[in-house]
């Protein structure tokens, strides 16, 4: 019997995981011949999440806990879970219930017709603030312009894989993942499902603007070159600009016989240039902490207790 796996990061969603297991587990009445299970990454809460899960998972067999030793991030909380995860097909999702259980129904439809990757798309936005909104769009449009990989637009990490797709997403070995653009890179048969996002009932979103930031960022080093390829197009702007100010300058001491002090000039193009050596040691920098963080070889993630999980597997 086949068997599928739910991955869902928890962080102080104390108020959120019994109802998510309840919509799971209507859910799964409508698949029995499908075994199941839930696995749960408490990404170092600080409020009664661990000792929800505790009491759910000494209930339920099928629940299974991580606890993480700390706060490592969603995306690294998302690929404990899916590093542990041992379905046949694997579905990650929030918690919060804004990924509703009940369109999984529709993505293992998908999946059984040959689908090895299905993603759900939002059709709404949440209540985000307008440059939230406005920063989204620009993204995805910079993102999908020069990225060597198509990844889907507002898609976010609710999706099935199959575990073939998985057993390829573990040889990767980059340690600064973007998931929805290594899912992407595999190239495997895939469908999109559009549903719509409910509003979050209980709780506040953990996913603050910078948390945002580090995401897009490491999407847009992880899988495009346009940064690299910035630093090439502003040292042409800034030959080309320091060339047409010197040819003005010629043109307008010859012909108007117009007198300019040399360093006034110096001086404004010397901040130029010096505004454009600090975006290129950002770009830089960007990529060379990203080879230390690969040649340091630390663990992802640090796992302080696992519930109900065979310790002979992935120990």
């Amino acid at each position: 019997m086949k068997t599928i796996s739910f991955v869902l990061p928890a962080y102080n969603e104390q108020d959120n995981i019994n109802p998510v297991i309840q919509r799971i587990e209507e859910l799964m009445c409508k698949f029995e011949k499908y075994n199941w299970e839930v696995i749960f990454i408490n990404d170092g809460s600080f409020d009664n999440t661990d000792i929800v899960l505790k009491k759910l998972s000494s209930e339920n067999k099928k629940v299974k806990v991580l606890n993480l030793s700390r706060n490592f991030g969603h995306q690294t909380a998302l690929w404990a879970g899916l590093y542990y995860a041992s379905g046949d097909a694997i579905v990650s999702m929030d918690c919060d219930l804004q990924d509703p259980p009940e369109v999984i129904e529709k993505m293992i439809s998908k999946w059984e017709t040959g689908d090895k990757i299905v993603y759900a798309r939002r059709i709404n936005y949440r209540n985000d603030n307008f440059l939230k909104k406005i920063g989204t769009k620009i993204y995805y449009k910079v993102l999908d312009k020069f990225s060597n990989v198509e990844i889907p637009h507002n898609v976010g990490d609710f999706r099935l894989i199959d575990k073939s797709v998985l057993l390829i997403l573990k040889k990767m070995k980059e340690r600064s993942k973007y998931i929805r653009g290594m899912v992407a890179w595999t190239g495997y048969r895939s469908s999109i499902i559009e549903y719509y996002r409910p509003d979050r009932e209980k709780g506040v979103s953990n996913y603050t603007f910078l948390k945002l930031f580090s995401l897009a960022i490491n999407g847009l080093v992880g899988f495009s070159y346009i940064p690299l390829k910035l630093g090439l197009l502003m040292g042409v702007l800034s030959i080309l600009t320091g060339s047409g100010l010197l040819i003005y300058q010629i043109i307008d001491f010859f012909i108007n016989n117009a007198y300019y002090h040399l360093y006034k000039w110096l001086i404004v193009v010397l901040f130029i240039f010096m505004g454009f050596l600090f975006i290129l040691m950002w770009i830089f920098g960007e990529y060379i902490a990203r080879i230390y963080d690969e040649v340091r070889f630390r663990p992802t993630f640090v796992i302080d207790t696992k519930l109900n999980f065979d310790e002979n597997i992935n120990s």
